[in-house]
């Protein structure tokens, strides 16, 4: 399957665990759509929501972009969209990863670092 292949090139435990919540929260609110059908404030979607954003929040730490799926998850129909992973691809998609190069805006050099 392709989304075990790309959690298993993912370096980071924390980032996989985040991926792997991220898609199963979604995942639970697609394929069980018809137990949440009552309305987008189901006790169990809403449940389940919270749960996804406490966890995401403790694994990545807090970014903007949770705040706007949090409230997109609350709309009826918009589960059918995967938006925690959207948020989690948003989140992680620009951290620097030991090994790569930072790639730097152009102007005068930076001073060096010093550890």
């Amino acid at each position: 399957m392709k989304v075990l292949e790309f959690l298993k090139g993912i370096k980071s435990p924390k980032l996989r665990l985040a991926w792997l919540v991220a898609i199963a929260a979604d995942a639970i609110q697609i394929v069980a759509l018809p137990l949440f059908v009552p309305g987008g404030m189901s006790p169990v979607d809403v449940v389940l929501d919270a749960a996804a954003a406490v966890v995401l929040i403790e694994l990545l730490g807090w970014h903007w972009a949770f705040l706007p799926t949090l409230a997109a998850e609350l709309v009826p129909g918009l589960d059918l969209f995967p938006t925690w992973t959207a948020a989690v691809f948003f989140v992680t998609r620009q951290q620097v990863h030991s090994g790569e190069p930072e790639i730097l805006p152009p102007g005068p050099a930076p001073a060096p670092r010093r550890s």
